[in-house]
């Protein structure tokens, strides 16, 4: 979001250095640059860019990167956001093909989708991810399709149009714990969030699913474990826990960096409430190593349910 439609969140009277095990070298390598031309090429935005991503000169050199549909502007304004807000770009048709050729011309093995919201438009987008999974589907059969999408909130037969197209990961993130979403998601509801991921997975077992939140934002640690046990009790496959780090000073301030002990511990918390995968560390995100992570994803079903790898409805 831009600095002139986030609305200012009271800092404390110091800003918190950032510790050495979150500082990552500026990008420079080849493989990035030619990522970078590849989007420009293809009129693509990524939010890589668009959110200030840390990881993203180790991602853009494995030529990975998280595509962002449905244009640069979100119709929301979370405190914790870097993407811009207010009037949204208007909807580009070709889009899905755009990605399919960019898909092609990165022979991605995983390819992440992801979008601003569009509360503006009739399905809130839906339809829009669907055309994008069908044409990759289309153009690179062999690709594997993670998609990170909006709620859809009020948006009646949204959500099913994604889950139809068949993604092979569904993600949604609830981003903090129910108590801080006034201030830091005012514009999503919690157990919403939880239910389209429900949703998901009672609509299609065969699909993973995934979920991620930021600590640092004034969470307790009884917050963080009780949204564990609400996304089991969705049945939700992944989970991801990262370090918020405030874009801007008008962002929401950053009130603890967590320490890579307190992570570990909070990742084989998470193993002993049943997910199939975790990924906590102070630079995990969404997307960070997608693809590696599906394969690891896949095999944990395998090991779960067998070969078949259809666990029963």
């Amino acid at each position: 979001m831009s600095d002139s439609t986030v609305t200012p969140i009271k800092q404390h009277a110091e800003r918190l250095p950032k510790p050495d095990w979150l500082r990552v070298r500026a990008p420079t390598s080849p493989e990035y640059h030619a990522t970078r031309k590849l989007m420009r090429h293809h009129g693509l935005n990524t939010v890589c860019e668009e959110a200030a991503c840390p990881n993203i000169g180790e991602c853009w050199a494995k030529n990975h990167a998280t595509v962002m549909i449905l244009g640069s502007v979100c119709t929301r304004a979370c405190a914790f956001c870097n993407v811009k807000t207010g009037r949204p770009d208007l909807l580009n048709p070709h889009e899905p093909d755009e990605l399919a050729a960019a898909v092609g011309g990165m022979g991605l093995e995983h390819v992440v989708i992801t979008s601003v919201d569009r509360d503006d438009l009739p399905d809130g987008g839906a339809n829009h991810f669907a055309r994008c999974i069908n044409r990759i589907r289309e153009t690179s059969p062999g690709t594997t399709i993670e998609v990170l999408t909006p709620d859809f909130r009020n948006k009646d037969g949204a959500l099913e149009q994604v889950i139809e197209a068949k993604p092979d990961v569904f993600n949604h993130n609830l981003e903090t714990v129910p108590r801080l979403y006034t201030t830091v998601r005012p514009g999503a509801r919690y157990f919403h969030s939880l239910r389209v991921l429900d949703q998901v997975k009672r609509a299609d077992p065969t699909t993973f699913t995934k979920s991620g939140i930021m600590v640092g934002l004034g969470e307790e640690k009884d917050e963080i474990l009780q949204v564990m046990d609400d996304l089991r009790s969705a049945d939700v496959d992944f989970i991801t826990v990262g370090q918020y780090l405030q874009p801007t000073q008008r962002h929401h301030p950053i009130l603890r960096f967590m320490p890579p002990d307190e992570f570990a511990e909070l990742e084989r918390l998470a193993y002993g409430k049943g997910f199939l995968m975790v990924s906590a560390s102070p630079l995990t995100r969404s997307s960070h190593h997608a693809g590696d992570d599906f394969m690891k994803l896949r095999a944990a079903r395998d090991a779960k349910f067998g070969s078949a790898n259809t666990p029963s409805a």
